[in-house]
């Protein structure tokens, strides 16, 4: 036991107090997180939707989130992180609000791409303003405490929403309109601005800025022009393809073969129950190895895993697959989002952090709509086959890219750094 509390000591200690607020709205708003895992699944058991419609529905969501992530990641560099934060998260919350009441095929896939785009807006904000308050040393530890936070929510509400649907899907649009307007009430009491250059004492206007300097006015074409960075967010996006499928094709491949909605909610959850019992053991573990080692071998985990779904026939081998493509999300994301941070130039962190979240809502429309679509025309096996071999090639992907950058990486084509400036933090409502 003294070893155990030795452990969870080194592992929260030393952050500072604004990333904890993070952290905090970061959980509150995950606990609420019912919409977009039981999306497709209210589509097409409770509105006699086809498979194809749902797909279309989560990847226009996934639309709204890529225009949502560049947004999001100019706002953030441009106007504030904390300004960002709070307008996404309020829009968003109207927006889900408003999901329990619209009906008819334009009305729901308009609003669902209205709450992608706010719901994304929110995210280069967030892990811009940890880069900024987070020890470069201390980023790994911290994703990965952040990255906990989501998916205690995660499992949380995953279980829940299962029970709340059988009493109605009405209360899960408005609990988790009430949730993000919680994340947004401990951001605007707690949260200060961290942007760089940025004065919370001063009255009057912002200084010459970071908005007058040379280095501020980098934009979103010196990031494109990052050859390396775009290429790893090429392949986190073909990765984020296959992941998608477990909030969307998975759901409905599941009701089709007979799973209720409860036994769906509690399969799903065992991924968020598993990151929350397994995250910091494991990045304990791994701490030392390569960003490159971890990278590869989670993406292989997680397309091999989605890939042993063709085999699943109960509930418990559901729970294995799920099992297994989560260890490898373990390994991958922390590891994704330092890189990231590493990456990025202080004065040009929300467009790189909102090119990088770009990959994910992008997947979220492509990812959905082909599964749909294979879902319908050639059934689960091609779905859970191209998984395989999607992860097997986004891994081999990221070991060539990464393999000869050890641990740690520098900017390739970005402006200077900034000039050195206190430490340095990401998060993820």
């Amino acid at each position: 036991m003294p070893d155990v509390r030795r452990a969870v000591r080194e592992t929260v200690s030393g952050l500072p107090r604004t990333f904890w607020w993070l952290w905090t709205s970061t959980l509150v708003n995950r606990l609420g997180g019912f919409v977009v895992t039981f999306l497709a699944l209210y589509l097409t058991r409770d509105q006699g939707y086809s498979a194809t419609y749902a797909g279309l529905v989560a990847s226009l969501y996934g639309l709204g989130g890529a225009f949502g992530a560049v947004v999001g990641g100019v706002l953030t560099d441009r106007v504030g992180r904390r300004s960002t934060m709070l307008l996404a998260q309020i829009a968003a919350a109207a927006a889900t609000a408003a999901l329990a009441y619209v009906h008819g095929q334009a009305a729901i896939a308009t609003v669902a791409l209205v709450i992608g785009l706010a719901s994304s807006a929110s995210r280069p904000a967030v892990q811009a303003m940890m880069a900024d308050v987070v020890p470069a040393a201390d980023r790994v530890r911290a994703f990965s405490l952040n990255y906990w936070a989501i998916n205690i929510g995660f499992a949380v509400s995953s279980a829940a929403a299962g029970l709340i649907a059988s009493q109605g899907y009405y209360w899960l649009f408005l609990g988790d309109a009430l949730m993000t307007l919680l994340c947004a009430l401990v951001i605007y009491a707690k949260v200060p601005e961290s942007m760089p250059g940025h004065e919370p004492a001063a009255s009057g206007p912002p200084p010459a800025d970071v908005a007058g300097t040379k280095e501020s006015r980098v934009g979103l074409g010196v990031v494109l022009r990052d050859r390396r960075f775009m290429a790893f967010v090429a392949l986190t996006f073909l990765l984020g393809t296959v992941t998608q499928q477990g909030s969307t094709t998975l759901s409905v491949h599941m009701g089709r073969q007979g799973f209720t909605a409860s036994e769906y909610g509690l399969v799903i959850g065992l991924n968020g129950l598993l990151i929350v019992l397994l995250q910091l053991p494991l990045t304990r573990l791994v701490e030392r190895r390569s960003v490159a080692a971890l990278l590869t071998a989670g993406t292989l985990l997680m397309g091999w895993g989605f890939g042993l779904t063709a085999f699943a026939g109960t509930v418990a081998f559901y729970a294995f697959t799920v099992a297994v493509w989560t260890i490898g999300e373990i390994l991958h994301a922390p590891a994704s989002m330092s890189l990231v941070a590493d990456l990025a130039p202080s004065h040009a962190r929300g467009r790189y952090q909102g090119m990088y979240s770009l990959s994910w809502p992008a997947a979220s429309f492509a990812g959905p709509l082909l599964g749909g679509v294979a879902l319908d025309r050639w059934g689960g096996g091609v779905v859970w086959g191209a998984c395989a071999v999607v992860g097997t090639v986004a891994g081999a992907g990221y070991w060539l890219l990464l393999r000869e950058r050890g641990a740690r990486a520098e900017p390739v084509d970005a402006a200077p750094p900034a000039p050195a400036r206190i430490p340095e933090p990401t998060a993820d409502c």
